[in-house]
């Protein structure tokens, strides 16, 4: 990807031209050793998902829902959704075994730079294809409008689906990134946020997300009431982004078994077992890891230009980011919640699909671009330096892969008593150093995914 910022170049000796008294500062700061932790969550898991999902489809009302001949549109997110080649591949199979005409849309609202092309690019980048599917994609904007909720805010799906004689969507029940309430991140909000495409997307997200609560169900109501939703294929994963259960829901109870799949998701999601962070060191963000490149609820870090408070936890001074994940294609939505980044990340960003993704959510602050440093090695100075009430023994530093991986995490000296409170923790007895490359890249504990 060619970078739009082609005066980015220009900030490959950044930190040396601070002046000399905070250049010589950042460059003479030793990082610290860290110990590697293996966290123990609860592990709920499904061992054979193409039995489960086949288990699913023998229930006799969900049997029912589906008529031979019937062509049946599958919902397909941008979300990375583990295993979720398998699982869409799977529900192909089952329908075709029910003699139904299954096919795809991509139902991700304005993600893949809100074009039919760029959002078939996202299915393929999950390995969801016509020909690995077995079944066709079909990718346009095109919508209709459904009916009105609330006062007078208009709904809308897609025309593909909606020319289908049933709807399908398969997607992953968890907490929301941006809002609070029964329903969050799940098959409603993917029959609202996704189905309507960019222009269902941007009209919701123009209420703010403080009405999602009351919006989100109203609009999906307006979905089911169509009468084209069969069922709702829902994933709930364990702490290690694994499957935890898969269960096909009916319409007609969908809104009431949604939330209680929703309560189930929050108590097996990871978290950052610490109250006061210095410096969040985060490996990779974007689109296939949260909806906010990071997710909010395991990084502590909420930016509210138009959502309700919430209480940070944990505590994090500073966040800095390494590098965008391939699978994002340069959609940077969430840098805004980083302090800092390293040169990398400003390199691979792409500026229109990030700034489609951020306005059409009216969400400009996750579009803000952080401090930049030249290298992972600068970065992490940077943050270890302007961070505040620390000292070389109390420093409190985490470094992760990403806000999905968090069953191992690396942690400085100044956690340790904390992190040895908590039974659910494995600590390695030892320390060893951050070592980077000569261009002062990250290779150990985590090397640079160019790598």
């Amino acid at each position: 990807m060619d970078t739009l910022l082609p005066w980015s170049h220009k900030l490959i000796d950044l930190s040396s031209r601070l002046g000399p008294g905070l250049s010589s500062g950042i460059a003479e700061l030793e990082l610290p050793p860290l110990h590697l932790v293996h966290q123990h969550f609860p592990r709920p898991q499904i061992a054979d998902l193409d039995a489960a999902i086949h288990a699913e489809f023998q229930r006799p009302e969900i049997q029912a829902q589906v008529r031979p001949g019937e062509r049946i549109c599958l919902l397909g997110g941008s979300r990375g959704i583990a295993h979720i080649a398998t699982i869409v591949r799977a529900v192909v199979r089952e329908l075709k075994a029910l003699q139904a005409e299954p096919f795809l849309i991509p139902a991700m609202g304005s993600h893949g730079g809100a074009t039919p092309e760029g959002q078939l690019e996202v299915l393929a980048n999950y390995n969801i294809t016509p020909e690995t599917m077995g079944a066709p994609i079909v990718s346009s904007l095109d919508v209709v409008e459904i009916g009105q909720v609330m006062d007078g805010v208009p709904v809308y799906a897609s025309r593909d689906a909606l020319d289908a004689d049933g709807i399908i969507p398969i997607g992953r029940v968890k907490p929301h990134t941006g809002f609070r309430g029964p329903i969050e991140s799940g098959l409603m909000k993917m029959l609202t946020i996704g189905l309507g495409k960019q222009k269902g997307a941007d009209t919701l997200h123009a209420r703010g997300m403080d009405q999602f609560t009351e919006l989100i169900p109203a609009a999906a109501r307006a979905v089911l009431a169509t009468g084209r939703v069969r069922f709702g294929l829902a994933v709930v994963e364990n702490g290690y982004d694994e499957p935890a259960r898969i269960e096909a829901v009916p319409a007609a109870g969908l809104e009431e078994r949604e939330q209680e799949l929703l309560t189930e998701a929050r108590s097996l999601m990871p978290s950052l077992p610490f109250d006061l962070i210095h410096v969040l060191v985060i490996q990779q963000i974007g689109k296939n890891i949260s909806g906010s490149g990071l997710d909010p609820n395991v990084a502590g870090r909420f930016v509210r230009s138009n959502g309700p408070a919430y209480t940070d936890h944990p505590t994090v001074q500073h966040i800095a980011v390494l590098d965008l994940t391939p699978e994002t294609h340069g959609n940077a939505s969430g840098i805004g919640l980083a302090d800092l980044m390293s040169l990398r990340v400003l390199q691979k960003i792409d500026l229109p699909s990030t700034y489609v993704n951020c306005m059409t959510a009216s969400h400009l602050a996750g579009a803000m671009l952080p401090v930049v440093m030249e290298n992972d090695l600068a970065c992490l100075r940077a943050a270890v330096k302007t961070a505040v009430r620390w000292t070389p023994d109390t420093l409190k530093l985490v470094l992760i892969r990403n806000t999905l991986d968090v069953g191992e995490i690396w942690i400085s000296p100044g956690l340790l008593e904390e992190a040895r409170a908590h039974s659910h923790l494995e600590i390695s007895p030892t320390a060893a150093p951050m070592v980077f490359d000569a261009d002062g890249n990250l290779v150990s504990p985590l090397a640079c995914s160019d790598k």
